[in-house]
C-alpha cells in the first residue's frame, strides 16, 4: 500500500520536468518519499542532488554530459556532439605570428573508448526503480526515486544496512560520484557532507523552494572509502589545491618533424613573465576525447581539463610553461586555460555544480598564487579574449558561451556580483537574474532554429532603447556592416554577467553603455534590473584627440626588439575610441612579447618595453589602448 501511494503521484500529480510551475511544496514531499521508499536519509538525497543540479530540472534538457533531472541520472548517447572544439572557426589556437598558425579545421575526433558507468546511470535507475526510461529523464519526481535507488545500492553493494544517521552513508555517497579513483570520489563525498552540515536553501528553476536545514552533527566515518576498490591517481606533478581531486595527465612537449613542435612551450613564468589571466573554455568533447586531443603532440594544449559529471581535474602542462589554447598570443603567454567538459549549445548546456564548485576552488588557487584578481577583466570567457589583429576575429571561439552562469561562479569564488555604487552611477556591471533571465537565441542545434529556452547571464545590445531596435554592429565580426544576430555564437552584441561598462545615457527602463566605440542600449528596469551599480576607473582619449587605436594584444614598441628577434606589428582593430567615449580600465600592463619560435628553448626571449598599455573592457570581448593615448579617472 505505501509502494502504491508512492507510486500513484509518481505517475498522476507529480512535476514533469517539462511542466511550468508546479505546487509549492511538491519537489520538497518528493524528495522526502524518495528517502522513505528506499530508506536514504533525506538530507543526503538532497545534498547529492545539490551538488548535481542545485535542485533544478532545466526543464527535462540533459547537461553537457546527459544527465537528467534534479539526481543528474546520465545517458550520454543523448548528448555526444560531433566536433571539436578546437576545430570551430578559423582560430588559430597559438596566435602567434612567429610560427605557421596551426590548422586544425577539419580534423577528424579520436573515437571514443566506450561509455563508462559514470555516463550510463540512468538505465540502472530505471532497472532498480521499476520506472521507465522516459519518466526519470521528463519527471523530476521520478527522477528523484530513481537517484535514491541508485544510492541505496550502492549502499547495500558496500555490505553496509540501511541507516537513518546520515555519516554512515558517506561510501555510497562516493559511489555515487561514478568516479574511477579514489580521491575524486572521496572528494564529492566530502562536498555533500559540506552541504548538509551548512544546509540549503533556493528557489528552483521550476519555482519549488526547497530547503536542507544544517546538521552540523554529520560528521562521516570517511574509512568507507578505503574499500571501494577505486584506483589511485598520479597526482605527484600537480599544482592544485588539496580541496580538489587531481591528476597529472601530460600534454606532450616533442618534436615531429620539419621544425614543427607541440603542443606547448616551455618558458619559466612568473619569473620571465607574470601570469595575469585565468581563461574559462568548455572542451565541446567528451572526456575521453579530450584527453586524447591534450595527449596529442600535432595538436593544441591548455593546463587543465575539468569533468563534469564529478569535478574531477587533469593537469596537462605546468604553469610555469605556455599552453596553446586561447588563440591570442600574448593572453597565452600570460594566462592559464581551464576547458571544462562540456558543449556551448548542447541542448541547453547546463553544467553540474561539482564541476563549478571544483573549478571555483582551483580558480582561487591560481588567483592567489599569482595575484590575479578576481573579476572579469582577469577571469576571462575565451570568448572575451579579443582577436590579434582584424584578420583574426572572425575566427576568435565563443565559449564557454551565454549559458556559463558567471554569477554563480563568482559567488563560489566569493566575489559575487554586487552593486558599490548607486543606480545612478557612471559605471554599471552587468548582472541580470540568470534563471529568469531567458533571451532567444538561435543555431544551438541547426543554423536559424531557435534554442531551447534556458537562462542566461547575457543582455542584448540595441541601436536604440527599445526591443525591436535594430542590435549593434561590430565591425570586427561583419566589415561589410551588416546587423549582429541572435545566434548564440555572435557575441557582436552582448554583454556578460559581470562585464562593467560606462554609462553613456539613461531612458525610462533603458540604459546605455559605450561598446565597441558606439552607444549600446540595454533593458534594465528598475524593477528587475539586469545591471548594477559600480565604482571603478575608466579612460577616455585625452584632451584634443578626436579618436584613439585598440588592439587585440599589448606588444612593445619596435625599438624594443633585440637582434634576432623580428618586429611583431602593433597592427589596431577595426574599431574607433572616440572622443568623449568611457570604458572601463581593468589593467596596466607593459608592452610584452614572448618569442619562441622554435622547440629549441634556448632561442626563447621575453621583450619588454617601455610603452605601456591599459585593458579595457571594449565590447564583448577586451581590448587593449596605449596608454599614453589616454586620460584615466575614477569614475
Amino acid at each position: 500500500m505505501v509502494s502504491a501511494a508512492l507510486l500513484l503521484p509518481l505517475l498522476s500529480a507529480s512535476p514533469s520536468a517539462t511542466a511550468g510551475h508546479p505546487a509549492s511544496g511538491t519537489l520538497q514531499s518528493a524528495f522526502t518519499a524518495a528517502a522513505e521508499r528506499y530508506g536514504v536519509p533525506s538530507g543526503v538525497l538532497l545534498a547529492v542532488s545539490y551538488l548535481q543540479s542545485r535542485w533544478d530540472g532545466h526543464g527535462g534538457s540533459p547537461s553537457v554530459t546527459g544527465g537528467y533531472g534534479p539526481m543528474h541520472l546520465t545517458d550520454v548517447r543523448t548528448a555526444l556532439a560531433s566536433a571539436p572544439h578546437h576545430s570551430h572557426g578559423g582560430e588559430d589556437a597559438r596566435g602567434d605570428g612567429s610560427r605557421p598558425p596551426k590548422d586544425l579545421v577539419g580534423r577528424e575526433l579520436p573515437e571514443d573508448s566506450g561509455l563508462p558507468p559514470r555516463l550510463r546511470t540512468l538505465d540502472r535507475a530505471a532497472e532498480l526503480s521499476g520506472l521507465p526510461a522516459e519518466r526519470l529523464r521528463t519527471s523530476s519526481a521520478a527522477n528523484i526515486r530513481g537517484g535514491a535507488a541508485l544510492l541505496a545500492q550502492a549502499q547495500r553493494d558496500l555490505g553496509r544496512p540501511p541507516s537513518a544517521d546520515p555519516a554512515d552513508w558517506y561510501g555510497a555517497v562516493a559511489l555515487y560520484s561514478g568516479a574511477d579513483d579514489a580521491a575524486t570520489a572521496t572528494t564529492y563525498a566530502n562536498d555533500v557532507f559540506d552541504i548538509i552540515r551548512t544546509g540549503e536553501r533556493r528557489t528552483t528553476d521550476s519555482g519549488q523552494l526547497v530547503t536542507l536545514p544544517a546538521d552540523p552533527r554529520a560528521v562521516p566515518d570517511r574509512s568507507q572509502a578505503t574499500g571501494l576498490g577505486l584506483r589511485t591517481t598520479d597526482a605527484a606533478s600537480t599544482e592544485c589545491p588539496d580541496s580538489v581531486a587531481c591528476e597529472w595527465i601530460p600534454a606532450p612537449y616533442e618534436e615531429f618533424g620539419e621544425g614543427d613542435y607541440g603542443n606547448h612551450d616551455k618558458s619559466a613564468r612568473p619569473a620571465s613573465q607574470s601570469v595575469d589571466y585565468i581563461v574559462i573554455h568548455d572542451t565541446e568533447a567528451t572526456w575521453d576525447v579530450t584527453l586524447k586531443l591534450v595527449q596529442d603532440p600535432a595538436y593544441v594544449s591548455w593546463h587543465y581539463s575539468l569533468r563534469a559529471s564529478d569535478g574531477h581535474i587533469a593537469q596537462h602542462v605546468a604553469l610555469k610553461d605556455v599552453g596553446w589554447h586561447a588563440g591570442n598570443w600574448f593572453v597565452n603567454a600570460k594566462s592559464v586555460g581551464l576547458e571544462h567538459e562540456g558543449f556551448l549549445v548542447a541542448p541547453d548546456a547546463w553544467y553540474t555544480e561539482a564541476m563549478y564548485r571544483t573549478s571555483a576552488r582551483l580558480v582561487r588557487y591560481l588567483a592567489k598564487r599569482y595575484g590575479i584578481p578576481l573579476d572579469r577583466q582577469h577571469i576571462l570567457g575565451h570568448d572575451n579574449v579579443p582577436g590579434t589583429t582584424a584578420a583574426t576575429i572572425r575566427g576568435m571561439h565563443t565559449d564557454p558561451g551565454p549559458y556559463w552562469d558567471w554569477a554563480h561562479y563568482f559567488e563560489l569564488l566569493g566575489r559575487p556580483v554586487v552593486p558599490s555604487a548607486g543606480p545612478g552611477s557612471a559605471v554599471v556591471t552587468v548582472r541580470p537574474r540568470y534563471g529568469e533571465h531567458r533571451p532567444a537565441y538561435t543555431g544551438c542545434v541547426t543554423a536559424g532554429r531557435a534554442c531551447a529556452p534556458h537562462g542566461s547571464g547575457a543582455v542584448r545590445l540595441h541601436t536604440e532603447p527599445r526591443q525591436d531596435a535594430p542590435l549593434v554592429k561590430d565591425a570586427g565580426l561583419r566589415p561589410g556592416g551588416q546587423d549582429s544576430t541572435i545566434d548564440v555564437n555572435d557575441t557582436g552584441a552582448r554583454a556578460s554577467t559581470g562585464q562593467s561598462y560606462a554609462v553613456a545615457e539613461r531612458l525610462g527602463d533603458w540604459t546605455a553603455i559605450w561598446y565597441l566605440g558606439q552607444k549600446a542600449w540595454f533593458h534594465n528596469p528598475r524593477t528587475r534590473p539586469t545591471a548594477v551599480g559600480t565604482r571603478g576607473w575608466v579612460l577616455t582619449p585625452k584632451d584634443g584627440s578626436a579618436e584613439v587605436a585598440v588592439y587585440g594584444r599589448a606588444y612593445p614598441e619596435a625599438a624594443a626588439y633585440p637582434e634576432g628577434v623580428p618586429v611583431q606589428a602593433v597592427a589596431p582593430l577595426p574599431y574607433r575610441l572616440l572622443a568623449g567615449q568611457r570604458y572601463v580600465v581593468g589593467d596596466r600592463v607593459p608592452g610584452e612579447y614572448f618569442f619562441a619560435p622554435a622547440f629549441d628553448t634556448s632561442k626563447h626571449r621575453v621583450v619588454r618595453g617601455e610603452e605601456l598599455y591599459y585593458e579595457i573592457q571594449f565590447g564583448h570581448r577586451v581590448a587593449f589602448v596605449n596608454a599614453s593615448d589616454v586620460r584615466v579617472f575614477r569614475s
